[in-house]
């Protein structure tokens, strides 16, 4: 079991909706870690979530100032570290394709700057949180998150006599998560109309703490250089339109820039380095320090099928339009009523 004493622990983006959720669950779970920083560059974020985590009562938790941008800024809060949860990301698909240098300095610069910082001090795990729309990309923020865990996958070769583990958690939708459809859906409930982009648009649905434990997990069990996918229900858009707003009127407005149909987290050609681990799937790296054989001995790891792919459209497992309406009266809004 993964025991964080005395650990320091750093999450980029922390004010973010899984930063807060982390945050929760480490603190609830973990109160004798020796420290929790929050790393993002939003003040007022930083101030909002200070007010629920008085310091009285958290004296561990600690709030920091920075940019992944800043590599100088990002070593600094490193130092002392032990772990490191990398949430920080600029994510909107639209604006990303309408400020795409911005993004590549976000998630790409970013993620270069927290691994060169992180081997630079005394970090000795690191996990990186990626995306679906990483897996066979058509937007930028999914080509620059694909970098983002190659690089993070990479940077496993050139850690030397450092012991440090990198890692990545790769999932679908984060239900109720900043600019998710749910959210957005619960907001234009009142005015009667919800947009409805494609109606044979397929998602993967995973909650906070969903997202949560597979960040831990990857904490504990890592040895470096996997991404981990987790199992997880698909939904259809339309049902949860329906699901939240039933009388309103559904226009189809049509997709997006740079958005798919349906979203895939393990390819066809991830498939030859994709290994079954029971709750979740892990993509390994074509090389590693470690021996496979292990590996699969170790975690009971069993090979997929050659050409296996994992995608929202073909899942085999589905949200019923009542089954996600009790999941947002859990996850979302404990008020919600259709």
């Amino acid at each position: 079991m993964l025991d964080l004493k005395d650990k320091s622990i750093l999450i980029t983006g922390g004010t973010g909706s899984l930063g807060r959720a982390l945050t929760a669950h480490i603190l609830k779970k973990y109160p004798d870690v020796k420290k929790l920083i929050i790393f993002s560059r939003d003040e007022q974020k930083q101030f909002e979530m200070a007010q629920d985590y008085p310091t009285s009562e958290y004296p561990q938790l600690r709030f920091f100032i920075g940019d992944v941008r800043d590599e100088a800024r990002v070593k600094r809060a490193l130092k002392g570290i032990d772990y490191v949860i990398h949430a920080a990301a600029m994510k909107h698909v639209p604006i990303a394709e309408y400020n795409p240098m911005e993004c590549v300095k976000t998630n790409i610069m970013g993620a270069e700057n927290i691994i060169n910082a992180c081997l630079e001090t005394e970090v000795s795990r690191v996990v990186a949180l990626s995306t679906d729309k990483a897996a066979a990309p058509i937007n930028l923020y999914g080509a620059t998150k694909l970098a983002s865990d190659k690089l993070f996958v990479a940077a496993n070769n050139i850690t030397g006599w450092n012991p440090i583990k990198f890692s990545v958690v790769r999932y679908g939708n984060v239900m109720g998560s900043n600019g998710s459809v749910i959210p957005f859906f619960l907001k234009k409930k009142s005015g009667g109309v919800l947009p409805i982009t494609d109606p044979t648009m397929t998602r993967f649905n995973i909650s906070l703490q969903g997202g949560v434990d597979m960040v831990m997990h990857a904490l504990e069990h890592a040895w470096g250089g996997e991404i981990f996918v987790p199992k997880i229900p698909s939904y259809k858009i339309t049902d949860v339109a329906e699901a939240i707003g039933p009388k309103c009127e559904k226009p189809v407005i049509g997709i997006r820039p740079g958005e798919k149909i349906h979203e895939e987290m393990i390819t066809a050609s991830d498939s030859y380095y994709t290994y079954d681990l029971g709750k979740y799937y892990t993509i390994l790296p074509s090389t590693h320090k470690w021996k496979l054989e292990e590996f699969i001995n170790n975690f009971n790891a069993e090979k997929v099928k050659p050409g296996f792919q994992y995608n929202s459209a073909e899942n085999e497992e589905w949200e019923s339009i009542e089954g996600l309406r009790d999941l947002i009266k859990e996850h979302v809004d404990s008020t919600f009523e259709v």
